[in-house]
């Protein structure tokens, strides 16, 4: 779950875009210059980010601590705990995450058969990276690594990137509105989150927000897709009235990220990618029920979590992730959490077995994250090449060439 917020940021598109200008740029123009730009490392570049996320971090530890939370729970709030479904948990986990990295085949299909392997090993180190930097910045990392010279383009691999995280943002509000109709909550309501200075109805109507806003954001590149030409004049026609190289701009953004959605003219991959989707959701859904059962998060009639509940929990989280993130979600993540069980439980089970729950749910996915990362970086070596020399982490300069290009001719 950490790093998905389908919602996401535009910096999938601005970095393909960087890049692509960057590409363009002929080698004669650059050796006229009589003063070789300055290379920019990759705090300097990011150092606006970098302090937004602190700030945001900072703020929301500090209320939650504020309100009671801790980020360690007391040892007392482990007393419940069944310790056996931690592993099971970290088996669902693994599944999970197998089935988030290698539905992204379906969508590469449309102009490139990657092998599932590659594509297991690219998106797993890539989930590393989103989590470890802030801002999903750390997005554009399985673009690049997956680039290929006359196969596989970085726009082109970009656009599948955001149409992934359009469909999972999509795909989880639908989940979380659902949920927020049909499942029961416990009445009255409080007046706030637990820990929290928000409204419980905030947090409700946030759910619907989310829903509302990954609707226009598929709704517009399927047109895109679609209708092309007819997008883009009217695209032209609106925001050009503020600004013409605005309205080129979005337009020409758009149908990048258009490009992603290839897969659905192809019956057979749009198929696999929604039912692997599918999965990916309900499985982590499942994981999620399974260790809460076993922290021991039970209503006041003492009857355990339902996994409708679960649903809520995982919907939640997806839709608090959508703020600015800190490296590993740090604060986001636990908010989340603790906005979706203070709509079903009571306040001594969030602030007690609940705590238990964030912490051991927080800290099993960043070791895992980060442990399986390792784990192909420590077997390919020329992944760890390739990602250091990615955009967001090299200096700010073009891109190196592709492995197989042709050397520039000197006559």
């Amino acid at each position: 779950m950490l790093g998905d917020r389908a919602e996401y940021e535009t910096c999938y598109s601005e970095a393909a875009l960087v890049h692509s200008s960057a590409s363009a740029v002929p080698a004669t123009e650059t050796s006229m210059t009589d003063k070789p730009q300055e290379e920019k490392g990759f705090f300097r570049r990011h150092a606006a980010k970098l302090v937004a996320s602190v700030v945001i971090t900072a703020g929301i530890l500090f209320t939650l601590q504020k309100g009671g939370l801790t980020l360690v729970p007391e040892g007392g709030d482990f007393a419940n705990v069944r310790w056996v479904t931690v592993p099971i948990y970290v088996v669902t986990l693994a599944i999970m995450s197998y089935f988030r990295a290698v539905r992204w085949r379906f969508l590469l299909r449309s102009f490139a058969d990657v092998p599932r392997k590659r594509v297991l090993a690219v998106s797993w180190i890539g989930f590393a990276a989103i989590l470890l930097m802030p801002f999903r910045i750390g997005e554009i990392v399985r673009p690049y690594m997956l680039r290929e010279k006359g196969k596989i383009s970085m726009s082109s691999a970009t656009g599948t990137v955001v149409a992934e995280r359009v469909v999972d943002g999509l795909f989880l509000s639908i989940v979380l509105a659902i949920t927020l109709i049909f499942i029961p909550t416990i009445d009255p309501l409080p007046a706030t989150v637990v820990g929290l200075p928000v409204s419980v109805q905030q947090v409700r109507t946030s759910g619907f927000v989310m829903l509302g806003i990954f609707t226009a954001a598929f709704i517009t590149i399927a047109v895109f897709y679609v209708a092309r030409e007819w997008a883009r004049r009217m695209t032209l026609a609106v925001f050009g009235i503020v600004s013409k190289r605005l309205g080129e701009k979005l337009a020409e953004t758009a149908e990048k990220l258009a490009n992603g959605l290839h897969f659905l003219g192809r019956g057979r991959d749009a198929g696999g990618f929604l039912f692997e989707t599918t999965l990916y959701w309900g499985i982590n859904a499942l994981g999620m029920w399974i260790l809460a059962w076993g922290c021991g998060i039970v209503h006041a009639d003492g009857s355990p979590i339902t996994f409708g509940e679960a649903c809520a929990l995982m919907g939640m989280l997806g839709c608090t992730i959508l703020i600015p993130g800190p490296p590993g979600l740090l604060g986001v993540f636990q908010a989340g959490i603790y906005a979706g069980m203070t709509m079903y439980f009571p306040t001594e089970v969030v602030t007690g077995a609940g705590a238990a729950y964030v912490f051991l749910l927080y800290a099993i996915q960043i070791i895992w994250t980060l442990a399986s990362a390792g784990f192909f970086l420590a077997v390919d070596r020329s992944a760890l090449k390739t990602l250091s020399k990615a955009s967001v982490l090299a200096p700010s300069e073009p891109p190196p060439p592709l492995p197989d290009r042709a050397p520039a001719s000197n006559g």
